[in-house]
């Protein structure tokens, strides 16, 4: 029987307005996510990530990878452009119906997903979005969770999406640094409290990111 997977999903803002520092302090974030979940045991051995990004359109940057072999890819973003957050979602659930397996004679089936969007705007695909939205909720993830980077991401259309909504109010390297920890310790907790329950308990978040009630 193989090993049971936690499938971790990283839906990505690259769009223009996040050129400069907070490309590179994302950049940083994501290395530091995939290292510091090496360093756990219970990790390293199940979970898997896949990285989406979005800005005029939407792509798979990195398919659905054991953290073991996971490479961190290179994450760029346009001069400008659109902010197409409908497609990422449209991916995200193109994704999550191919990879998730079931449990039959020769492996065992995944772990319900999680999934982490991160956008420093708002849609410009809002109809789509709003339709993808629901379908995202349709999916059976165990936790989606939302952070809104930066004084113009807009929190409206997350509340569609989630419930589980986190304001990361600076967009510096520190700042980005501490949502990628907590991402980690999120992660960890979630790997540790799979089979044990059907969705998990988000560990309390760092000062620099606030929790949108």
């Amino acid at each position: 029987m193989s090993i049971r997977r936690l499938p971790v999903y990283l839906v990505l803002d690259t769009s223009g307005s996040m050129r400069g520092e907070p490309i590179q302090a994302l950049k940083v974030g994501v290395q530091s996510l995939v290292s510091s979940l090496r360093q756990d045991p219970h990790a390293l051995e199940s979970v898997h990530i896949c990285i989406i990004t979005f800005d005029n359109q939407a792509r798979v940057l990195r398919p659905l990878e054991s953290l073991e072999t996971f490479q961190t890819p290179v994450i760029d973003c346009p001069q400008s452009g659109a902010t197409m957050t409908g497609s990422a979602l449209e991916l995200l659930c193109q994704c999550v119906d191919r990879d998730l397996r079931k449990n039959s004679e020769t492996q065992k089936g995944d772990w319900r997903p999680l999934a982490f969007l991160m956008t420093d705007g708002s849609p410009n695909d809002t109809a789509h979005y709003n339709r993808m939205a629901d379908e995202v909720n349709r999916r059976p993830f165990a936790s989606v969770i939302a952070c809104a980077a930066g004084a113009k991401a807009k929190l409206e259309p997350l509340k569609k999406l989630t419930h589980n909504i986190f304001n990361l109010e600076t967009m510096d390297g520190h700042s980005f640094a501490e949502l990628f920890h907590w991402v980690s310790s999120t992660v960890s907790s979630g790997n540790r409290s799979m089979g044990a329950t059907s969705s998990i308990t988000l560990p309390p978040p760092p000062p620099e990111i606030q929790i949108v009630v």
